[in-house]
C-alpha cells in the first residue's frame, strides 16, 4: 500500500476537477480532497449521486463544491468546451484534473465482445479523457501548478486474456498520458502521471467479478493517500510516472 501523510491543508485553495465523482473511487477523492481545503468540482452522470457528495461536502464545512451533470459516453465537442468555458468563467483557472469516470464489461473472449460494448469501453475510458484534458488545457496553464492524472489499470500495465476493449483502453490511456507527458514537458507547471488503483471494493470492479466478495478488498477510501500525494504539491518533482495505490 501507498503511504503518505498529507497535511491537513494539502490542497488549500486549489480549484480541482474530479470526473466520475458520484461514487467508488471518484467520490473518496472528492472527499478527500475537500477535506484537505480544495473546492472540487464534481462531475458525472449521475445527478443525484453529485448531490449526495455535493451535500456530503458542505455538511463536513469543506469548501463549497461545484457541480457538473456530463455523460461521458454521449458527449461530444462541443460539450467538452463548454464545460471548460464554465470553469474558466468562475474559477479562472484548475490546480487538477482527476480522470476517474469509467466503464467496465464482463470478462468474455474477443470473439463474443459486441461492437456496441467495445465502442462503449473506448468512448468513457479513452476517448472522455484525452477530449477533457484537450479543453482543459489552457485551465491548468493558467495555474501556478498543476497536476493530471489519468486513471489506469493493471490491465492497462500487464496484458492478460479477455479483458477485451478495457485492457485496450486502458494500455492506450497509459500512452496518452504519457504523450501528454512529453508534449508537456516544457510546460514546467504542469505534472501528468497515471495511477493504477488496484482491485477494490467498488461497483465497477463488480461488473468484472460479480462472484468476488467485496469485503476481501481494499475500500476505496484506503488508497486515498496516493491520490492526495500526487493531487498536492509534495509531488512537484514527479513527471510521467506509474504510479499505483497497491
Amino acid at each position: 500500500m501507498f503511504h503518505y501523510q498529507s497535511p491537513p491543508n494539502l490542497l488549500q485553495d486549489k480549484i480541482i476537477l474530479v470526473t466520475g465523482a458520484g461514487s467508488g473511487l471518484g467520490r473518496a477523492a472528492a472527499l478527500a480532497y475537500a477535506r484537505h481545503g480544495a473546492t472540487v468540482l464534481l462531475l458525472g452522470r449521475d445527478e443525484a449521486a453529485l448531490d449526495a457528495v455535493y451535500d456530503r461536502i458542505e455538511a463536513e464545512q469543506c469548501p463549497d463544491p461545484a457541480l457538473f451533470v456530463l455523460d461521458l459516453e454521449r458527449a461530444d465537442e462541443n460539450n467538452y468546451f463548454e464545460l471548460a468555458n464554465l470553469i474558466h468563467g468562475e474559477f479562472g483557472r484548475l490546480d487538477g484534473l482527476l480522470h476517474n469516470a469509467g466503464v467496465f464489461a464482463p470478462i468474455l473472449p474477443l470473439e463474443h465482445h459486441a461492437l456496441d460494448s467495445w465502442q462503449r469501453l473506448l468512448q468513457v475510458n479513452l476517448t472522455a479523457p484525452f477530449a477533457l484534458t484537450r479543453a482543459c488545457l489552457p485551465l491548468l496553464r493558467a495555474a501556478e501548478s498543476a497536476s493530471l492524472i489519468f486513471t489506469s489499470s493493471t490491465a492497462g500495465r500487464e496484458l492478460r486474456a479477455y479483458w477485451g476493449g478495457y485492457a485496450i483502453a486502458k494500455h492506450a490511456l497509459e500512452n496518452l498520458a504519457a504523450l501528454f507527458h512529453l508534449e508537456l514537458e516544457n510546460t514546467s507547471n504542469i505534472r501528468v502521471n497515471s495511477l493504477n488503483p488496484g482491485p477494490c471494493a467498488t461497483a465497477l470492479r463488480r461488473v468484472g467479478f460479480p462472484a468476488e466478495d467485496p469485503a476481501t478488498l481494499p475500500t476505496p477510501e484506503a488508497l486515498m493517500a496516493v491520490y492526495l500525494y500526487l493531487m498536492g504539491d509534495d509531488s512537484k518533482g514527479e513527471r510521467g510516472k506509474q504510479f499505483s495505490a497497491q
